[in-house]
């Protein structure tokens, strides 16, 4: 849900600080300020997803993913981002413990939200990409495809494929049709 068009960053931080907005998520996209409203099927894809990524990082120690972690570019007076779920390697340093991360994430994951288009969610992940994040997935919920976008590749993922790390998580993979749920569960 936009809030207000064109904001800039300063704006943005005094609309964080008013009371009403203490317990809501918001970020900032090309200088619109959007609040993050989920669904409970979208959650349930990031959960699946975040799981396998936790086995997998319990087993191969490459870095850190993140639920909803903040990422901010120093220069970037129009992006404050919010993906749904981030990777980030190690070799970035410590985890950042105040305010926005300084960078974009290795690998930056977004769940099509009612009301968002194809079009906003490829937008948003070219502006990752652009800025140096190495790949995105944008999952299309209620169609049932992954997007994998790379700087030089793009391409769609149905139930039948297998989702990759690539060169970013080497050696993770989960099947698409493991991320959504079965028919019989109702959703």
């Amino acid at each position: 849900m936009t809030i207000r068009e064109k904001m800039t960053i300063a704006q943005y931080e005094a609309f964080l600080a008013l009371p009403e907005n203490a317990n809501r998520r918001f970020e900032l996209v090309f200088g619109e300020v959007i609040e993050k409203m989920p669904t409970q099927l979208h959650a349930y894809i990031i959960q699946m997803l975040s799981g396998f990524l936790f086995v997998f990082l319990r087993q191969n120690p490459l870095g850190y993913a993140l639920i909803e972690a903040r990422y901010r570019l120093p220069d970037d007076e129009e992006n404050d981002l919010i993906p749904d779920l981030s990777f980030v390697v190690k070799g970035r340093g410590a985890l950042v413990r105040s305010g926005a991360a300084p960078y974009m994430p290795d690998l930056a994951v977004e769940a099509q939200s009612e009301g968002q288009s194809e079009r906003f969610m490829l937008d948003k992940a070219l502006r990752y990409l652009a800025n140096g994040t190495r790949m995105v997935w944008i999952i299309y919920s209620t169609r049932q495809i992954v997007e994998v976008l790379t700087p030089t590749d793009r391409r769609l993922l149905t139930m039948d494929d297998m989702l990759t790390g690539g060169n970013v998580l080497p050696g993770f993979n989960v099947a698409v049709r493991d991320l959504f749920p079965l028919e019989d569960e109702g959703m």
